[in-house]
């Protein structure tokens, strides 16, 4: 049911692996939804490092996924599959994908859609999925962030941690994040990070030591890896979680494991893409109860940094490769 549909569509493929200007524009047969799926007209469509990383050939994507880039979209409900009763054409929808997002139409399983949330146009809803997702599960449940704790955000300007900051906030906790420039860091606490730290001329470590009074934090989130792990691991508190979702500075690491254990501390770590659809339709329905009365009450909002157009996806990569950006960038996807 639904719309009469094209036969072909606008997309963006990575021609092979290297910079942005492997990214181009071509035509491909449009997708069709099988059993459980759902087809979406795409108007948004977010960046994301992962797919500068698939862009590098460095992040495959996972089987049975489009191997065109996109993790995240939003459009209009134009096609169901067979099975399908929760949603209707024409509904107003966004979702978090595995792949196929830097496209006029992609094909999404049901449980993973969630509605626009109300007063949100396109381009903001596609700038929700990604990092709302990525940090409910892994702050949230993962970390097991409670109100009254405190949460250390590293790249607190990123789109994940520009969420983070605020979701923590919503919900009660104190936030210390760290960020690259005087300009981030000011970004950070309007939007409500107690203590933002300029890393670059800050010693994280010691400015959290100080702010705590030697307690440290009860859990971090940390996309960068490498030797931050060890340093993290020195200023947590007892029965702290140390949650990990990406290595900017390198996965392996070499740690004392004797504060792990006389702290009682959690390691743990998690990834998105690859989880199945039902993992992640459970996740999109806790976020639909607990997260979605905040955005549409406008106590936590995506920041969006800049908009592209669809055709533009290469000049939406170098800007993200820049890491001048704070919040997310989105692309617009034409009819």
């Amino acid at each position: 049911m639904g719309i009469a549909l094209p036969d072909s569509m606008t997309c963006v493929e990575i021609s092979q692996p290297g910079g942005p200007e492997v990214l181009r524009t071509v035509q491909r047969p449009a997708p069709v939804p099988g059993p459980g799926e759902v087809l979406v007209a795409v108007e948004a469509a977010g960046v994301n490092r992962p797919d500068m990383l698939q862009r590098q050939g460095r992040y495959d994507p996972p089987p049975g996924a489009s191997d065109l880039p996109g993790l995240e979209i939003a459009g209009r409900v134009v096609a169901l599959g067979e099975g399908v009763t929760e949603w209707a054409a024409d509904d107003a929808v966004c979702a978090l994908i595995s792949g196929g997002g830097y496209a006029q139409y992609c094909v999404v399983p049901a449980p993973q859609l969630l509605p626009v949330p109300k007063g949100y146009g396109m381009v903001e809803a596609a700038a929700v999925p990604e990092t709302f997702f990525t940090v409910w599960t892994n702050v949230f449940e993962r970390g097991a962030l409670k109100p009254g704790e405190t949460l250390l955000v590293h790249g607190g300007s990123s789109g994940i941690g520009t969420t983070a900051i605020q979701l923590a906030k919503a919900f009660g906790a104190k936030v210390f994040t760290t960020a690259g420039s005087a300009e981030k860091c000011r970004a950070c606490e309007e939007l409500g990070a107690d203590r933002a730290i300029d890393y670059k001329t800050e010693d994280f470590a010691a400015v959290i030591q100080k702010e705590t009074g030697g307690r440290g934090v009860d859990v971090v989130l940390d996309m960068v890896g490498g030797d931050y792990i060890a340093r993290d691991i020195g200023i947590m508190a007892p029965d702290g979680r140390h949650v990990s979702i990406a290595f900017l500075q390198g996965p392996k690491v070499s740690i004392n494991m004797f504060p792990v254990m006389t702290k009682r501390l959690t390691l743990t770590g998690s990834t998105l893409r690859a989880r199945s659809v039902e993992e992640k339709g459970r996740i999109a329905a806790a976020l639909r109860e607990k997260v979605w009365p905040l955005l549409e009450g406008g106590t936590v909002k995506p920041v969006i940094h800049k908009v592209f157009t669809l055709e533009q996806a290469a000049e939406a990569h170098a800007l993200m490769e820049s890491s001048a950006h704070i919040g997310k960038i989105v692309m617009t996807v034409g009819g």
